[in-house]
């Protein structure tokens, strides 16, 4: 790379941008191109861990965090990391809305997640901290009707981390 000139980097950056959607994605979240960084990788949350059923799409929990590991590589700013991590919890309830669902490694995933927005959470400054408490609060409420343990899980980790549901 050191070899590499300017207009050679330039292009190769050019090249890389062309080549597919996910260089996009990871090229405007580097470098804070757009209005919304966190916008692309939300809708690849939303649309592996609440699929659109009837157009048959199916799930997949790994692709749906795939998301947040990219945009960890891409920026993994802690803020975006915390938005990332509980919005895909809040999907997850938004799929249950209208779809049942009887998967424990689904419900699994989502605990796993729960817990890691919580230490995304948790290490955000105490000032930023309140309105993602809420919602995985919020979570947490709705985890209590899904049955799996999913609602006891969580309330166990809010209690780890000092915050009553």
């Amino acid at each position: 790379m050191a070899d590499v000139d300017r207009v050679g980097l330039i292009g190769l950056i050019q090249d890389l941008y062309a080549a597919n959607k996910d260089n996009q994605t990871f090229l405007h979240a580097r470098f804070g191109l757009g209005e919304d960084i966190l916008k692309p990788y939300k809708d690849t949350i939303s649309r592996w861990i609440c699929p659109d059923v009837m157009r048959n799409q199916p799930i997949s929990v790994a692709k749906a965090k795939k998301a947040i590991t990219d945009y960890k590589k891409a920026l993994g700013q802690p803020e975006g990391l915390a938005e990332l991590s509980v919005f895909y919890c809040e999907e997850v309830f938004v799929f249950l809305g209208y779809c049942g669902m009887d998967d424990e490694g689904y419900f699994d995933a989502l605990v796993r997640m729960f817990e890691q927005a919580l230490k995304y959470v948790m290490a955000l400054p105490e000032a930023k901290r309140p309105a993602f408490i809420d919602r995985l609060e919020q979570v947490a409420l709705q985890g209590r009707n899904v049955g799996w343990g999913v609602g006891e899980d969580m309330a166990i980790l809010l209690s780890e981390y000092d915050i009553d549901d």
